[in-house]
This record gives structure tokens, sequence and C-alpha cells, in this order.
């Protein structure tokens, strides 16, 4: 989904964040941030471990203010302690590990932990409950207890409980890194869905490169700093030098290099695996 046109959600202006160890040791992880993120969006923010990725997620939604610069979510100011409970329900997280998410003893129940909170109504609670498994594919498991469902499954269920809450944005940190291929698919199928059919904003922070150039736009972050913000083609595929701050290409844009590099007529900005396959198929047609 193209975000061009849509208003900024979440902005930051030359935010940082120093984390502080006793009275004299300050270890700066995010320094002077520029970013902005859109409705309707899928944004991938990429970065080496250590590079702060993690740190800049939880300043999206005040889990972490800044101690430089400013963080805007929909308007309002992350330092401003008034805010935090509605930036919370605007942006929502999703993290690494689902069990740590996951604290109810059915699926249903899971989705309904957040609604309790809120204070939604029983009635229309069943009815929120049930369009979101429905749109999470997850309508016939409602009476399974999450911590027997597989990774993905469990996964799923923690957006679920997050979706139920009705944000316009939910970060997910490392969401996919401990799945497998599968699950890490039907994660990024859904993810995608969500995007598209809600106008969510969605931020992914992955180390899977093949991840990352399925989103509309890819931010690389380095030393606590964004290196590169551009369209996947152009941080993949157009020679950024990636190797120098600890990140891979893609396997087929490496392999659309290569065989570029031995004469073949290839593009080397492929950066998804059905243009490749369609490259070569092209190749095999001419001898």
């Amino acid at each position: 989904m193209n975000a061009a046109g849509n208003a900024s959600l979440i902005s930051f202006r030359k935010a940082g964040f120093t984390y502080r160890r006793g009275e004299e040791i300050e270890v700066p992880a995010v320094k002077g941030v520029d970013l902005d993120i859109h409705r309707g969006e899928f944004l991938a923010i990429v970065g080496s471990n250590g590079s702060g990725k993690s740190t800049l997620a939880k300043m999206m939604n005040a889990l972490l203010v800044p101690t430089e610069g400013e963080v805007i979510v929909d308007g309002m100011p992350t330092d401003e302690e008034a805010n935090v409970w509605d930036i919370r329900r605007t942006v929502g997280m999703v993290f690494q590990n689902p069990g740590n998410q996951l604290v109810s003893t059915t699926v249903e129940e899971e989705v309904a932990f957040g609604l309790e909170n809120l204070g939604v109504p029983t009635a229309e609670m069943h009815g929120v409950i049930d369009r979101v498994l429905g749109e999470i594919g997850l309508a016939t498991m409602r009476r399974r207890e999450p911590h027997n469902l597989s990774g993905g499954q469990k996964q799923r269920v923690a957006i679920a409980a997050v979706l139920a809450m009705q944000p316009e944005c939910i970060v997910m940190d490392e969401a996919t890194s401990m799945l497998d291929p599968a699950g890490r698919r039907d994660v990024l199928e859904t993810v995608r869905h969500l995007c598209r059919e809600r106008n969510l904003a969605v931020v992914f922070i992955t180390h899977f490169m093949e991840e990352a150039v399925q989103a509309d736009r890819v931010v690389v972050f380095h030393e606590g700093a964004v290196a590169v913000d551009a369209e996947p083609k152009t941080v993949f595929g157009e020679g950024l030098d990636l190797d120098e701050i600890g990140l891979d290409v893609p396997v087929v844009t490496a392999l659309s290099r290569g065989l570029g590099e031995l004469g073949f007529d290839v593009d080397p900005t492929i950066t998804e695996m059905e243009e490749f396959v369609e490259a070569i198929c092209r190749l095999r047609s001419r001898t």
C-alpha cells in the first residue's frame, strides 16, 4: 500500500534516548532521529544487533520517552504523562516472544483481556472478539489454550489481542525471529492483510531481509541513527554497501548480482523471488 498523501501518525523530531547506569555511565541508544510513519503504510526497520531498533520501537508508544528531541503520536507528545494511555491505545506492541504476552487460558479470553480493562460492555465485546478472530483466522481456535498452539498461532493470538484494542499502528519488534519459515510466512501474511484492509500503520522490525523487501519502505538503522530510508529496491537492489553495517541483501538479490557479474543479462536490483524466477525463465528461453 502506498502511504503517499496519508498524514503522519508517528513523528520523531531529533529524538534520542540514552540509557543511564548509575550517575556517571551513559549509553546512547538512539541519536537525533528524524522519522515519519504514516497511516496505512508497511514500514520495515532493519539493523544489526545493538543498533537501537528495539529502543526506537519502545519510543513509539511511550514505553520509553526521549531524553532529547521529541516523539509525537497522533498529535500527542509521548513525554506528557497525561497522553500515555491514549498513545498506547493508538500504538499496539507485539514482541519477540508471544508467550510473554499471553496471560489467559483460552484464545477468546486472551482477546477479551484488553477489552475488559477498557470497560467495553460484554455484549459489544463478543462482537469485537468474533470479528477479530475471524480476521486473523483463529475463529476455530477460540476455545484452545494459547500455550498449546504453534509459535505462529501464538503470535497471531498476540496480534489479535492488540487488534481488539483498535489501534492505528501495530509495532512488531522481531516478532518472527523465534518462528520457523512457515510461521514467519503466516504472521507476515496476516500483517500485510491488516495493513491493506484496515489502513493500519505497521512497523515491522526484523533481521530477515526477505521479510523487509515486502514492505512499502525500509529504514536501515545503524548505531542509533537512520542510515537509509527508501523503498526496498533502493535499499537492497541498487548497490548500497550494507556489508559495512553488518547486513546482508536478500538471497535472490545476491544471486541476481552474481549472475550479472558472470555476464548473464539479469537485473541486479531484483528483490522478490517471483521476479527472479521470471528472469531465469527468460534466460532459459534464449538458450
